[in-house]
């Protein structure tokens, strides 16, 4: 039987504010537990909540950004709850008027477009942390009252691949608008997903489970294969998949029940008494809508229209702001026309550095002059391909130039062929054999000769020079 997933994502985005949503406390990350907490966010009784402007702000610029319609009338809502991270025994969020609605966000999957609508995205508080140790859980407030912008999309992603795109193109939205590090590991991006199966054709949804404790998109990716194949064991096994909260196993890559899920009447929401509702008057959306970056896809447009690129190579290049800058001013200053060979550097050796250091671009600490530099002597044919790898790589760990490096390690390539002719003539005398096969169409061979005389030169021979020179001279012979 044919089965088709059907999937929506909850992203909770920690806002980057300098105090909390209702409270002045710090939103300092990893300082000394209980060290960033007040009565507001402790919840002690008869302190009173008041909105953080900022944090209004920033979920205002990230709905118009997601394509969300922004309501002008909004409120806060109390959502019930009992947990030990939890001080107020309820959460200050946003149930049926959220400040924003019906967004959306476009993806690729293998080349054709494909669009995600965005159910809403609402502002609320965060919950403590919980610590477990042996026998004990231990509980930090620090984090309790950070903003959190919850983004819930419709369920219309249909597999792990279009979950990770999805998460992947929103991530760099909100990079972009800067509101938020999106630093997983902190904790400031997190994200559910609620999955059930159904027979492909069929309208009607099937029992979803929520998936939790998934710290990186590939996890999520993960999680969601696993939870499609256990649910389709289930129903092939004959019996009935159950609503539930699952957790994402890291160790054994493996979801795991953690509680029959709760239905929205659990949480009792009720109007939050504290805080008055809002307007969101006409002229602040318009405000905050000036204040919207150029957003990757656009960027990625204008570097297809303005440089020539591909809309693969643009679309990698835009991915992260930052970068995305550092590769504009190399595409601009670049004095080709044909911009192909500085992008090839840009999304090949930079990038594949910046991976293996587990940063970006940026963090590589050499500059966009830098790398012109390195990339004039390949082009010059000064330098080999290979050996301005190497040489790159030595830039990033010492901070050295691109033209120290070359001269300490005499890189200089041997273009000038009467230096070269006799390695040239040499390994011509010395394999017969490849000669002959040459000559009877095995271009292998050719090949294997070039190899040699980079040997007699030390590696110093410019390649394409040196297969010039042997088709000419062999071609006389």
């Amino acid at each position: 039987m044919n089965y088709e997933a059907v999937i929506g994502l909850e992203v909770h985005l920690h806002l980057k504010t300098k105090t909390k949503a209702f409270c002045g406390c710090s939103t300092e990350f990893g300082n000394e537990p209980n060290s960033q907490v007040c009565p507001v966010c402790l919840g002690f009784p008869g302190s009173l909540p008041v909105l953080n402007k900022v944090a209004l702000d920033y979920a205002i610029r990230t709905g118009l950004a997601l394509n969300c319609k922004i309501q002008e009338f909004t409120k806060f809502d109390r959502k019930n709850y009992f947990y030990p991270d939890l001080p107020k025994n309820y959460q200050i969020s946003q149930y049926d008027l959220p400040f924003s609605r019906d967004g959306f966000l476009d993806i690729n999957i293998e080349g054709k477009p494909k669009r995600i609508g965005i159910t809403r995205a609402h502002l609320e508080e965060d919950a403590g942390k919980l610590i477990h140790k042996e026998n004990t859980s231990l509980v930090d407030f620090n984090r309790t009252g950070i903003p959190l912008l919850e983004i819930v999309s419709e369920p219309d992603i249909n597999s792990p691949q279009e979950a990770y795109e999805y998460l992947t193109a929103l991530k760099s939205i909100l990079e972009y608008l800067e509101v938020s590090d999106c630093d997983m590991e902190k904790g400031s991006l997190r994200c559910d997903a609620n999955i059930s199966i159904r027979e492909k054709g069929q309208k009607q949804f099937g029992t979803k489970a929520e998936l939790k404790n998934m710290n990186s998109f590939k996890g999520v990716k993960d999680a969601l294969q696993f939870e499609i194949e256990r649910q389709i064991g289930v129903l092939e096994s004959g019996e009935k998949v159950i609503q539930e909260t699952r957790l994402w196993d890291t160790k054994e890559l493996k979801t795991v029940s953690m509680r029959t899920k709760e239905e929205a009447k659990d949480y009792r929401y009720f109007p939050e008494p504290d805080l008055p509702p809002f307007i969101i008057s006409v002229e602040k959306i318009a405000e905050i809508k000036k204040s919207i970056p150029e957003l990757p896809k656009e960027k990625m447009l204008r570097f297809v229209k303005e440089f020539g690129l591909s809309e693969y190579d643009a679309g990698i290049l835009v991915a992260s702001r930052r970068d995305s800058e550092y590769a504009e001013e190399c595409l601009k200053a670049y004095p080709s026309k044909d911009k192909k060979a500085i992008a090839n550097w840009l999304i090949g050796p930079l990038l594949s550095e910046a991976n293996n250091r587990n940063s970006n671009i940026c963090g590589l600490k050499v500059l966009p002059k830098g790398l012109l530099e390195l990339v004039g002597f390949v082009d010059r044919q000064e330098i080999s391909h290979l050996s301005a790898k190497a040489v790159l790589t030595e830039m990033i760990d010492s901070a050295k130039g691109a033209s120290a490096i070359i001269k300490e390690k005499n890189l200089i390539q041997i273009s000038d062929t009467g230096s070269l002719n006799a390695a040239v003539e040499e390994a011509i005398k010395e394999n017969a054999k490849s000669v002959a096969d040459y000559k009877q169409g095995k271009l292998n061979a050719l090949m294997f000769l070039v190899g040699q005389v980079m040997k007699k030169s030390q590696g110093k021979a410019n390649p394409k020079v040196v297969q010039e020179m042997l088709k000419r001279r062999l071609a006389d012979a």
